[in-house]
């Protein structure tokens, strides 16, 4: 895969945004959170597709999850919110991505007038690449075969990308590494996803606790449905587009407090004023469960000894692929 700076990627919310320079393109249709392998087999064939008739190549993707919209009252894990998804889409190699409401009327509209009013006259797309799953349109009318006929009526390509597999001829998915990031397996979910894992956060106040113990933290609220296994872990951290090692525990304190969930994140080697800032933590590897002290010092003790694990852990690791190169090294 051949990437791309991320400044070339252009960013479309609603089709009043699309701008010339994606129409008549090819369009890679999915909900891509986590764009993992098996989004990616959808997203390779359409950069294929776009190389071989040289036309560009972009993502059209919905906000907020469908699951949110029929069930709002179901928190849903998201492993790529809107800006992360389109950071791991630009790496990817795509010219942009154009990210439609999933609101009340579009739920409603019907699968011909998707076809018709989206695709045809606002967005002229040449060639649509979609997921073995994919279904749209009222009463998800819209089925790969409908999009076909409609494409062969219609004058634009349709292809229509079988599941991808892992190495165990196991369909990947989305809802599989949300299972793995809740055990706390970081190979698989890595595995799956092609590339460390991240969340994006900003820096807040907290009790500077972990000052006083020498151990300086980054206070990190993440998502509310963040599925994240309580533990500790080795991260890479990006900050400013500067990547530094870490050791992070995300949970509730035990030891202390047994508070709201929270991501801590001690940088090695390095100290600055990080309040406000936005800053990315790659998940390298899962090093134990978050546990509960009898005193400070068994702690402290403890912290030494992930530290070092987590040092070592950094050490070791090659990136999964070039996506990973891009994003997490």
């Amino acid at each position: 895969m051949v990437l791309k700076p991320q400044s070339e990627f252009v960013i479309a919310k609603e089709t009043i945004d699309f701008p010339a320079s994606l129409q008549n393109g090819v369009v890679a249709i999915g909900n891509f959170d986590g764009v993992h392998r098996g989004h990616r087999a959808v997203l390779d064939k359409a950069l294929s597709i776009g190389t071989s008739c040289k036309a560009p190549v972009y993502a059209l993707t919905f906000e907020p999850h469908p699951r949110s919209f029929f069930r709002p009252d179901v928190p849903v894990f998201r492993l790529t919110p809107g800006d992360q998804k389109n950071d791991v889409l630009a790496a990817c190699g795509l010219k942009g991505s154009l990210t439609l409401p999933f609101n009340a009327d579009f739920a409603s509209t019907e699968a011909e007038a998707f076809v018709e009013e989206t695709l045809i006259e606002r967005l002229r797309a040449r060639h649509v690449v979609i997921g073995y799953d994919f279904h749209f349109g009222r009463g998800r009318r819209g089925t790969p075969s409908f999009l076909k006929d409609a494409g062969d009526r219609l004058g634009f390509g349709v292809t229509h990308v079988e599941p991808a597999q892992d190495e165990g001829a196991t369909i990947i998915s989305s809802s599989r590494i949300r299972a793995a990031l809740a055990e706390g397996d970081l190979a698989l979910a890595n595995g799956l996803l092609g590339y460390r894992w991240f969340v994006d956060a900003e820096v807040q106040h907290g009790d500077k606790r972990g000052r006083d113990l020498g151990y300086p933290t980054a206070n990190l609220r993440v998502m509310e449905a963040c599925g994240l296994k309580y533990g500790v872990y080795a991260v890479k951290v990006s900050i400013d587009g500067v990547r530094h090692d870490g050791v992070a525990s995300y949970g509730r304190r035990p030891t202390f407090d047994n508070g709201a969930a929270l991501l801590e994140v001690h940088l090695f080697d390095v100290s600055k004023d990080l309040y406000g800032k936005i800053i990315r933590v790659h998940m390298i590897s899962f090093l134990r469960e978050e546990l509960k002290f009898d005193g400070v010092n068994a702690l402290i003790e403890q912290m030494n000894r992930d530290s070092d694990e987590a040092r070592a852990a950094i050490a070791s690791i090659e990136p999964l692929s070039d996506l990973d190169l891009s994003l997490t090294f």
